[in-house]
């Protein structure tokens, strides 16, 4: 119900048209417990799986133009002009969600109240043929119009049955099979290169990451600054990424600025100590045959 203070806004009794957006401002916002007391009403006659953001959205945009168009000379209060608009859209979105025809909806309803009809009369449910008989159409259709409403029923993926959340049915979010193994072989070169890491570069790595060291407490470990242990942070990332990528895609390794030069090489010795550590271990286990002498 509305209240009467929404009833007796000024700009209901104003006897000119809103032309300006300020009395077009003060009719929606005085009338927007409208839209939700109609929303509420459709609600509670349609299925649970109808959106009630979607028809307040549908209902409100309705009251905004509602408010437009009002003439107030015409005589017609503008609460019962906007409910007749606003119900008007909440139709047109319940039709633009109801995956079933009118005809078909038109049919149910028939069929829904013979059907009540015939339960009052003869104390239990009549078959489809005594439902078909009673309406006067064949039993065919009684049937394809059943078929028709289970078609069109949208149910929502939390909904339960006898298995459970229909969201378990769906595929899962989790990694594919293929994805688990590429990011464990990821894992693995991972571990392997920090392995193969200098000393100082690779005692930073785990204590600053694995072991989640202060980087003052690593200073003070090393006989260094704190400023030298991020410098040595950031040197070790960038060989972490490039070792990786020197084994699973080898195109987004950048080249060195002098190729020929030492620290060039030793990065080229880093990488291929962490493809053979990489190598033995994935290497199967021969055992040896022992040979008579």
């Amino acid at each position: 119900m509305l209240s009467n203070a929404t009833l007796s806004s000024p700009a209901l009794s104003s006897t000119s048209s809103p032309t300006t957006p300020a009395v077009v401002d003060e009719l929606v916002t005085a009338h927007i417990p409208l839209v939700g007391h109609l929303v509420r009403e459709v609600l509670a006659r349609v299925p649970s799986h109808v959106d009630r953001d979607d028809l307040t959205s549908a209902g409100l945009t309705a009251l905004v133009r509602a408010a437009q168009g009002f003439e107030a000379e015409r005589g017609v209060p503008f609460a019962r002009y906007a409910a007749t608009r606003i119900r008007g859209a909440l139709l047109d979105e319940l039709r633009g969600v109801d995956w079933a025809s009118r005809s078909v909806r038109r049919t149910a309803r028939g069929l829904d109240e013979t059907r009540t009809r015939l339960t009052q009369s003869l104390g239990r449910v009549p078959t489809d043929a005594e439902l078909a008989a009673a309406q006067g159409i064949p039993v065919e259709q009684v049937l394809a119009n059943r078929e028709d409403l289970a078609r069109a029923q949208v149910l929502s993926l939390e909904a339960d049955d006898a298995r459970g959340s229909y969201a378990t049915e769906l595929p899962s979010a989790g990694p594919t099979p293929e994805q688990a193994l590429e990011h464990a072989e990821l894992l693995t070169y991972l571990s392997e290169a920090v392995a193969e890491l200098p000393e100082r570069l690779r005692r930073v790595v785990e204590g600053y990451f694995l072991a989640e060291q202060p980087m003052a407490e690593l200073a003070a470990e090393l006989g260094v600054t704190e400023s030298r242990i991020s410098q040595l942070r950031a040197e070790a990332m960038v060989l972490l990424r490039d070792a990786l990528n020197s084994q699973l895609d080898p195109a987004l390794v950048k080249a060195h600025d002098r190729p020929d030069g030492v620290a060039a090489r030793r990065r080229e010795a880093y990488f291929a100590a962490v493809a053979e550590r990489h190598a033995a271990v994935a290497r199967p286990f021969v055992p040896r045959v022992a040979t008579s002498a």
